[in-house]
């Protein structure tokens, strides 16, 4: 038998006016009072109704998050930040897996609305009309974790994926290498694929070096498209010295798909990753990586959801946090003879 802030009032001698202001923290209670109260909601094993005081409040302090696929540390990295920095700030989380479907996406965007949350943290892939049609009819906020739109117009919280890219490219260069292939998801994708592949093909042509569509694969962030990479690199007449994946994850494949085939990993082919996940540092050679910082994308973006739920002043709500590269084995750091 569910009880009730009736029963709470009863038992304590009280009105439920009374109950309530002491649920919710009022300090409009003689401490008599409250402490009565509260030995009554303890004896009864009363627990507020969180949809009720929503529909009085208003708020429910319960945010949606909606991820691809929890299970990759990618993501679930973001996920514990903003968990972190939602329960510092007493919101509940209700998360969600959108396996970067569109139709599933929008979908769950309707859902989270429906169950009265009070903002939505995204992150997704392509961003498309229909995206941001439903982020800007929504009458809560919402912030892009890791996610970017065309127009850099909605709130989010990322790094600079094309200079992060380029910087990748640009150490290869400065290490003198000239054959340089990449490793990409969908160019449909802003992130992983286009900016990573924008900062690619601009630090081939500012340094000179011409491109070869050849050394440009198209993958799908799986470790078996890094396998499924390095068996269409290795069969090149004129194959690359060093491969610049656009995750960590197809990274691993690279390496074991060029150690499959008998070659040596950072000897004859360099290899970059992207993310610094805890995957660089489960392979040998541990993998060299562009630092994207999961954790603190995930509680920026949670803390600035928090601003635009309470009204907060924000000065700038499309952040970009800084990049920086973790050398590791699989690159030489030394001038490629």
């Amino acid at each position: 038998m569910n009880i009730t802030i009736y029963d709470v009032a009863r038992e304590a001698g009280v009105s439920m006016a009374t109950v309530s202001r002491v649920v919710n923290g009022n300090p409009n209670v003689k401490p008599t009072t409250r402490k009565r109260v509260l030995e009554a909601i303890e004896r009864l094993g009363y627990r507020p109704n969180a949809v009720a005081r929503g529909l009085a409040s208003k708020r429910t302090t319960t945010v949606g998050v909606i991820i691809p696929d929890i299970s990759s540390i990618f993501f679930s990295e973001l996920a514990r930040g903003i968990e972190d920095i939602a329960t510092m700030y007493k919101y509940n989380m209700i998360l969600s897996n959108s396996d970067q479907n569109k139709e599933k996406e929008i979908h769950l965007i309707n859902t989270m609305l429906e169950k009265q949350v009070d903002g939505i943290v995204f992150m997704g892939g392509e961003i498309t009309d229909d995206h941001v049609e439903a982020f800007e009819k929504s009458p809560v906020p919402v912030v892009m974790s890791a996610t970017l739109d065309q127009e850099r117009k909605l709130p989010s919280v990322n790094i600079n994926y094309e200079q992060a890219s380029y910087d990748a490219v640009k150490s290869f260069i400065d290490q003198g290498h000239n054959k340089i292939a990449m490793l990409t998801g969908t160019l449909e994708d802003p992130v992983n694929g286009y900016q990573k592949y924008a900062g690619y093909k601009r630090a081939l042509e500012e340094h000179g070096i011409s491109f070869n569509e050849d050394y440009v694969v198209i993958g799908d962030y799986t470790y078996d498209s890094g396998i499924e990479a390095m068996e269409s690199l290795t069969s090149l007449e004129d194959k690359p010295t060093a491969v610049f994946s656009s995750t960590d994850e197809m990274a691993l494949g690279v390496i074991h798909g060029a150690q499959d085939r008998g070659y040596r990993v950072p000897e004859d082919f360099e290899v970059i990753g992207f993310d610094n996940t805890r995957l660089a540092m489960m392979v040998r050679p541990t993998l060299t990586s562009v630092v994207q910082p999961m954790y603190d994308i995930g509680a920026v973006s949670m803390r600035l959801l928090t601003k635009l739920m309470n009204g907060e002043n924000v000065d700038e709500d499309v952040v970009v946090l800084p990049h920086r590269i973790e050398d590791r084995q699989s690159t030489k750091g030394e001038s490629v003879n």
